[in-house]
């Protein structure tokens, strides 16, 4: 998502509001208006956007009109995200209707609010690719390895929307320089060359009448996401001939873990 970035958190700082800066303000436009409630406690500490707004604005490739279908979507997914790596506790959610929510990668495993909450979104989102796993990852770890890999922030924005609610259709991409240092699953280290790195899907969001998230159905290629990371090895020493034994495993559809139930988790 377009996370804080984790090594600019201060969990000693966990209570109030979001900055100025990270409303977008500064670069006059409110791209993010999350307000929490009083006694919301930031999981790491409390976030700062103004990296990856720098990020944001000066790499995004669409202007939306204020009041489209196309802006009312962006905001509602940066405050989304507020939440889902931000906030520990699902009952101080507001984004979100906790009793109905349930995420889907690629028509996989549904999962609910706890579970996201419990696990990140990173890793619901990628599931178990050849290089990374999202299995053995904590919800702090995979924070930080895609922090580390992205130091210039990982931004996000809608494309366009297709459908407006209550079945919001959209198309999205996820960007960044890719200027940082990615850790694979066997803890491979590679590292980019500063070029801007892209990411293209889809998604199906299912809001009630006060535009609050019911569902998720995210689509998009978890390996799209993994492998331009993965080629240029620091070391190449700690290259592995023939391949891992998990190598050839990856996700079912969506975040799935190879092998599992698809049973409501």
């Amino acid at each position: 998502q377009n996370m804080a970035l984790a090594h600019e958190l201060n969990k000693a700082d966990n209570k109030g509001p979001l900055s100025e800066e990270s409303s977008g303000a500064p670069f006059g436009e409110i791209i993010r208006d999350y307000k929490p409630l009083p006694n919301t406690i930031w999981r790491f500490g409390k976030p700062n956007y103004t990296r990856v707004n720098k990020t944001y604005f000066q790499h995004r490739t669409k202007v939306h009109k204020e009041g489209s279908l196309e802006a009312v979507v962006s905001k509602i997914v940066k405050n989304w995200e507020v939440e889902s790596h931000h906030i520990a506790d699902i009952h101080q959610w507001q984004t979100m209707d906790i009793k109905a929510f349930q995420a889907a990668v690629n028509g996989g495993c549904p999962c609910n609010a706890q579970l996201m909450a419990d696990v990140g979104p990173y890793n619901m989102l990628l599931g178990e690719t050849k290089d990374y796993s999202g299995g053995s990852q904590s919800f702090e770890q995979s924070n930080k390895t895609f922090s580390a890999t992205f130091p210039e922030g990982f931004a996000w924005e809608c494309l366009e929307v297709f459908s407006g609610p209550p079945n919001v259709l959209f198309k999205w991409r996820h960007f960044g320089p890719y200027s940082g240092t990615f850790t694979d699953k066997n803890g491979r280290q590679y590292k980019g060359n500063g070029e801007l790195f892209n990411l293209i899907g889809l998604c199906m969001a299912k809001v009630n009448e006060k535009l609050i998230i019911e569902t998720l159905d995210i689509y998009y290629n978890p390996e799209d996401m993994i492998k331009p990371l993965v080629s240029t090895m620091v070391d190449k020493s700690q290259s592995v001939l023939g391949g891992d034994e998990a190598d050839g495993k990856t996700a079912g559809p969506g975040g799935c873990q190879s092998g599992a139930s698809c049973a409501l988790m």
